[in-house]
């Protein structure tokens, strides 16, 4: 039996992973004994696990995220103040179905989310209030508003660096109130949650912004050094240590050398 004609039907299909898996059926003995039920089912299974591996490249693709951790790469050793309970929960993602928020304070280092179909989009507090500010200036504002306010989770990093002017906290306000029993927002931040009205500005916005944020919010409260800041270096030295012998070596280099 010819079967490229076939191989090539379910490629015009779009259905290459079942393509590719009938072509490698037919090279396998063990396959030859099994059913033809048996052999699509395996097909159809097959390409079911290859489209939803390439959902979750593009999800994770379009939410921009700027690392790899997976939640079941989370040291719960080290005393950062975590709770393993709250971790396993918060990664069943229900928050998000929930349209609840989480807020994460303390030294920071930033999918579980993503995998369980959910979009998401991953943007630094100072670059998305500078790009609001620029699509306010070109006209592009509702546009970007509507197509953050779609996405079903958002994540701030770095909120809070510093103080935010009246327009930025205006522009903040509008962000979460898209998102406010609607969606899921998480906030990290380093600065703790007391300090974050004075730093969103004007007091009422402050406060209509918070109202947003704290409401079915699940807090996290790191302790300790940033996971970005390793122990030791590749060396097996510390890391500070190793910053005080380059100081030194910079002080002992004559000028003209540097």
């Amino acid at each position: 039996m010819l079967i490229n004609p076939t191989v090539d039907g379910l490629y015009t299909l779009n259905l290459p992973a079942m393509a590719r898996a009938l072509v490698e059926q037919r090279e396998r003995a063990d396959h030859h004994a099994l059913s033809f039920e048996e052999r699509l089912g395996l097909l159809v299974d097959l390409e079911l696990q290859d489209r939803e591996n390439r959902r979750l490249q593009r999800s994770l693709k379009t939410a921009k995220l700027r690392g790899n951790a997976v939640i079941e790469d989370l040291d719960l050793r080290r005393p950062r103040g975590l709770d393993r309970s709250q971790m396993l929960n918060l990664a069943e993602s229900l928050w998000v179905a929930n349209h609840h928020n989480v807020l994460i304070v303390g030294a920071t280092g930033l999918h579980s989310a993503i995998r369980h179909r959910h979009s998401a989009l991953y943007l630094r507090g100072p670059r998305m209030l500078d790009e609001l500010a620029i699509a306010r200036a070109d006209g592009r504002l509702t546009r970007l508003l509507a197509s953050w306010a779609r996405v079903d989770v958002l994540v701030i990093d770095d909120f809070g660096l510093r103080p935010l002017t009246p327009d930025q906290a205006a522009d903040l306000l509008e962000v979460v109130e898209d998102r406010a029993q609607l969606r899921s927002t998480v906030v990290t931040s380093q600065l703790p949650v007391a300090h974050w009205h004075e730093a969103l500005g004007e007091p009422t916005v402050a406060d209509a912004i918070l109202d947003r944020l704290l409401q079915n919010a699940h807090r996290v409260e790191l302790a300790g050094e940033s996971m970005r800041r390793p122990d030791k270096l590749a060396d097996g030295t510390n890391g500070s240590n190793s910053r005080r012998r380059s100081e030194n070596r910079l002080a002992e280099t004559p000028v003209e050398a540097r």
